[in-house]
């Protein structure tokens, strides 16, 4: 349910890189990976979208958490859902195609042969809330300010940028630090554009956290808000973007509320008695057996299950390696033997779900079997910094029967903790040659895991650990993973069918430490540091699939998670007054987007 722009998801927000034809760089409209665009300069609308959406009517939408500020850019504090529907950038791209970008701010990009620089040229009738033009100013101001005061996300992304300049009337160019990189002209045109106006008049402070009404560009603007508890938006009806071809179709609902609720199952219950209008379900035990409810049998409340192609990224347990405990490899690996995946799929999610044996699961960028070829070569460069067992096994978690019987698997566990030090007691604890206990906290903000946490953590009691389970609310859980303040976690690390420069902010050593980053692992391995740097550097596909898959396997073999699960499908459930387009695009959801009231629907009446 969030926006389609490319800043607002990290996992897109750099995976497109450019395909441009060597010699006069030609202004276009959009730009693909390979090829060219799906949709020729001149199209009308997209064609998962309908052009004839009525227009009207009030979508609310239920939200596990809090909120505590209205600047979405920053480290600080937790930005309200849907904030960033005020937001445009300079390009925007497609869910039914993934490697291609359209013009939205920008009318048209030009790009260097070498790629040395980008210039996007501005629409006129591109404005802000106001009635202000968005002009170059704002863009150059808006780079400048998101490099130095933003997240880490945009400062690592904007390094390698030497400057921007306004080159013609309403013309920007990004000048480069170093040519042929193919992914920095995407880059650029997926940065949120700011308000310089806004900002820089009267006492506002970027850098802090502020719950005004912001002002934007986007279809949408803030009518209301309850710290914490409920923010409402209202469609901007004169908005200046609602008939180009990207857009036409899109953004229906008058009126957008998202709810507050304080756990994962309040807010299930406030779906189903009527409170919310639409859910998609990630507990696979709501999906199987919570629906059996009066509104669901009379046809109020429709279910479905969406299949798609898209990437699932990593969700599991992630281990902070700045903890010294988890420092070796072979205590991280044998963690691992304590989690029953078969047993709690089975017990716990009626074998929906499939283990993740990948960074990449669901996508033809996951390592499989063992090395060859290309991928093989260029692991072999580093082999001895690497586990010997990666170029001649498959990586392969631990496998249960499913009947809760792991002895086996917790003996071989032992064994590996054994090697490293760690030894049970007359106590049966796990101790060190210090007589230090092995002992850490499993965090999160979901009181939904529970469930999942509990076998694992009774497992790990058995070994020895002493495991503490501890759930807290949603912002002091950002504020400890902003500084790293964790032991164990659990985190989905998205991924794109075209990776890039995210990959740096996710695993580089640079990241490492840097407050509110993306490497919460903490990984600083040289070979992960280069491998990075090739999948962000590949000039074909053919590099990208070998760059991507050798990486894989490197960080799969370092066992800096233990894996946990995936699902190739959206199963979501919805009031049946909601009209959706006949066929949904195969790498995403755009619900707010593309959906409608079908009761202002005339043409059916």
């Amino acid at each position: 349910m969030q926006r389609l722009n490319l800043f607002l998801i990290p996992a897109f927000a750099a995976c497109l890189l450019l395909s441009v034809a060597p010699g006069h760089a030609e202004p276009k409209h959009a730009v693909a990976l390979f090829g060219e665009p799906k949709y020729p300069d001149g199209f009308d609308h997209l064609e998962y979208v309908n052009p004839k959406a009525p227009k009207g009517g009030t979508f609310t939408g239920a939200v596990v958490g809090s909120f505590d500020s209205t600047n979405p850019f920053i480290i600080k504090g937790v930005a309200a859902n849907g904030i960033t529907m005020l937001y445009e950038s300079l390009m925007t791209n497609t869910l039914d195609e993934p490697k291609t970008s359209y013009g939205l701010i920008a009318q048209s990009i030009d790009i260097a042969p070498d790629r040395s620089w980008v210039k996007f040229v501005l629409r006129p009738e591109a404005r802000w809330d106001d009635g202000k033009q968005i002009t170059v100013d704002d863009v150059i101001w808006s780079f400048e300010t998101l490099r130095d005061k933003g997240s880490p996300f945009y400062r690592t992304y904007y390094k390698s940028v030497r400057n921007a300049y306004q080159s013609g009337p309403r013309e920007v160019t990004f000048a480069f630090k170093r040519k042929n990189d193919r992914e920095l002209p995407m880059v650029m045109g997926n940065m949120p554009i700011l308000p310089k106006h806004y900002w820089t008049s009267g006492k506002r402070d970027f850098s802090k956290t502020s719950l005004e009404k912001p002002l934007g560009s986007g279809p949408y603007r803030v009518k209301s808000m309850e710290t914490g508890r409920r923010i409402v938006y209202e469609r901007v009806k004169n908005w200046w973007a609602k008939d180009l071809p990207i857009t036409r179709g899109q953004y229906n609902f008058d009126t957008v509320i998202y709810d507050y609720y304080r756990d994962n199952g309040v807010a299930f219950q406030a779906f189903l008695s009527g409170e919310a209008d639409f859910r998609q379900e990630n507990v696979a035990k709501n999906w199987a057996q919570g629906y059996n409810h009066p509104r669901v049998r009379n046809g109020d409340i429709k279910r479905q299950s969406i299949q798609h192609d898209l990437p699932t990224g990593m969700q599991a347990f992630v281990l902070n390696t700045r903890r010294p405990i988890f420092k070796d490899a072979r205590v991280r690996e044998a963690l691992n033997y304590a989690f029953d995946f078969e047993w709690s799929n089975k017990q716990l999610a009626f074998n929906t779900y499939k283990r993740s044996v990948s960074y990449f699961n669901n996508c033809y960028l996951a390592a499989t079997g063992i090395p060859e070829g290309e991928e093989r070569a260029l692991l072999m460069r580093y082999k001895s910094r690497l586990p010997v067992e990666l170029f001649n096994q498959p990586y392969q978690n631990p496998v249960n029967k499913g009947d809760g019987t792991i002895r086996d698997n917790l003996w071989q566990g032992l064994k590996l903790l054994h090697d490293a030090g760690w030894n049970l007691n007359d106590k049966g604890i796990l101790v060190n040659d210090k007589n230090q206990p092995f002992t850490f906290e499993i965090l999160t903000d979901n009181a939904m895991f529970d469930r999942w946490l509990l076998p694992f953590a009774r497992n790990l009691r058995k070994m020895g650990i002493v495991v503490r389970l501890r759930t807290i609310d949603s912002a002091q859980y950002q504020n400890r993973l902003t500084n790293y303040d964790f032991d164990v976690t659990v985190v989905l690390t998205p991924q794109s069918l075209t990776p890039g420069n995210e990959q740096y902010t996710y695993w580089h050593s640079t990241q490492a430490n840097i407050p509110g980053g993306n490497n919460l692992m903490g990984i600083q391995n040289p070979v992960v540091d280069i491998l990075v740097n090739k999948v962000i550097k590949a000039t074909t596909e053919e590099e990208l699939i070998t760059a991507t898959h050798a990486l894989d396997r490197v960080l799969l073999w370092n066992h800096y998670v233990i894996p946990q699960w995936y699902s190739d499908r959206f199963n979501i459930a919805y009031e049946s007054w909601l009209g959706h387009p006949a066929e949904n695009p195969p790498y995403g959801l755009p619900v707010l987007e593309t959906w409608w009231d079908s009761r202002l629907d005339k043409s059916k009446k």
